[in-house]
């Protein structure tokens, strides 16, 4: 693993938006281990149980999703001391001005509205991927 391999967890709902997500990650020869994770809790599961290594790690999180979502799945992530430093950024279809206060009172890095056309998709994930190439992490 290079120092700016990354570990990512996607937490999506949505499998078609898992796809595009993949689809866009190998359009910009993004190569990444990626994890998905259906929901908040099952995200939880997946980093407690070091599924998701801890080191370089990088979580992209829905708001809308069933049993947990994105805000809930952040306040416990943000109460956990073995998980609270983790960096997250919220890559969802929700515009609302509440999901995005909320969101970065729980010291997410970004918020990302997904783009309507897979073209532009691709380019956001190429500006993520160039953000996370020269972030430094904890």
């Amino acid at each position: 693993m290079t120092d700016k391999q990354l570990n990512i967890l996607l937490v999506e709902d949505d499998d078609i938006d898992v796809m595009t997500v993949r689809r866009a990650f190998r359009k910009n020869n993004i190569s990444n281990p990626l994890k998905v994770a259906g929901d908040g809790i099952e995200a939880l599961e997946l980093l407690r149980s070091g599924e998701v290594p801890p080191d370089n790690r990088i979580i992209l999180l829905d708001i809308n999703m069933p049993r947990m979502d994105g805000i809930e799945f952040l306040r416990e992530l943000r109460a956990d001391p073995a998980l609270c430093s983790a960096t997250v950024v919220v890559l969802t279809t929700s515009n609302e001005d509440r999901d995005r206060v909320n969101a970065y009172q729980l010291n997410v890095a970004g918020y990302l509205l997904k783009p309507v056309t897979f073209a532009s998709f691709v380019e956001s994930m190429a500006m993520l991927n160039k953000y996370w190439t020269l972030m430094e992490f904890p």
